[in-house]
């Protein structure tokens, strides 16, 4: 995609959205030495894990330059909307968004693999393919088309396969359900007969409540818990195939970054990663006593039967097929897997095999 041309063509829908407030930016604000950025989010305000990741990478970048960066937070809905935040940095209407970046496989499939994708990876295996094995300067490479700057900056660890109105039993349970499901997970429920929605997090409890749709999945016990589902429906399925270890994104507009100094550009860098490690254990640390919480309260825990598990497999070659005629999907695809064929073998030789015994020997 010719970068020029896309930033030509970007315009904002913010006053179509709901939720939204305002329609004019701010621009970069430099006085004495200081700057301010605008970050805008994917995340309503107060959303359990993410909007607290997205608050840390902006706190940590102001605490790391001693104030001389102060980031102007806004939530979803505050400035653009949940999924306008990508168009407001891309064309240099805002400096910084927070979000998970396959609410963007619009503009370009790939995106997908920055979050998760279907029978993906762990968190884990994220970082070792992001830091150490290409991922990094692959997703550099997608992302200056257009003209971001992109580091992870947190990690809900594995979710949760959702809930539902009713049980599932078989892939046909699947057909004409009206599902909430981003990313290339949600193409390839669709390739079983589903109704994908792509719904803001801000909202997705409103639609489960008035019947618009008829199951979601969001995070995991602790932020469902938050959000409030189980007061809707009580069967929740506690292992799904689309997000293994989703990662969360930190793009600023390239423009802007290449603007700052080598220490503010290290500053915004480093800010990331430390919130991509500290988001993660704050969701671990959570979902176990969260996962109580809901039982106690009536919650009903599933498995999708391995029949199901098989359909998921089989809709998602389709979806990956129907990618691979576009050349750089196809190379941060090979790229991803190679990586994961790598990470998965040793683990489950090692971690894999250890946990096994562990949680037997520990009766865990």
């Amino acid at each position: 995609m010719n970068r020029r041309k896309f930033l030509a063509g970007t315009g904002m829908a913010a006053a179509g959205a709901a939720g939204t407030v305002a329609t004019a930016f701010p621009t970069p604000a430099i006085s004495q030495g200081r700057k301010t950025l605008t970050m805008v989010t994917s995340w309503g305000r107060g959303l359990a894990g993410v909007h607290d990741a997205a608050q840390r990478c902006a706190d940590n970048i102001t605490a790391m330059s001693d104030g001389m960066i102060e980031v102007d937070f806004k939530a979803a809905g505050e400035l653009v909307g949940a999924f306008e935040c990508f168009d407001a940095v891309s064309s240099g209407q805002a400096d910084i968004y927070h979000a998970a970046d396959y609410y963007f496989v619009g503009q370009h499939p790939a995106f997908a693999f920055y979050t998760s994708v279907p029978f993906g990876m762990t968190a884990e295996e994220l970082n070792n393919w992001y830091y150490h094995m290409g991922g990094r300067e692959l997703q550099d490479e997608l992302t200056s088309i257009f003209n971001l700057k992109t580091f992870l900056a947190g990690n809900t660890g594995s979710q949760a396969g959702g809930w539902f109105h009713k049980e599932i039993n078989g892939p046909d349970d699947f057909e004409g359900l009206r599902f909430r499901m981003p990313g290339l997970g949600g193409k390839a429920l669709g390739e079983l007969g589903a109704s994908v929605q792509n719904i803001p997090g801000a909202e997705v409890y409103n639609a489960l409540s008035k019947g618009e749709i008829d199951g979601t999945e969001w995070i995991g016990p602790w932020a469902d818990e938050k959000a409030g589902f189980f007061e809707i429906t009580k069967i929740y399925y506690t292992s799904g195939f689309h997000e293994p270890g989703p990662g969360l994104s930190l793009a600023v507009n390239r423009e802007v970054f290449d603007g700052l100094s080598a220490s503010e550009q290290k500053i915004i860098e480093c800010a990331a990663g430390e919130t991509n490690v500290w988001n993660l254990s704050q969701f671990l640390a959570n979902n176990s006593a969260a996962l109580q919480r809901l039982v106690a309260s009536g919650v009903q825990t599933f498995a999708f039967p391995d029949s199901v598990w098989d359909a998921f497999g089989v809709a998602a070659d389709k979806v990956y097929a129907e990618n691979m005629g576009d050349p750089l999907f196809k190379t941060i695809y090979d790229s991803y897997r190679d990586s994961l064929v790598k990470s998965a073998s040793w683990n489950a030789l090692s971690s894999g095999a250890y946990a096994e015994q562990r949680n037997r020997v520990m009766g865990i």
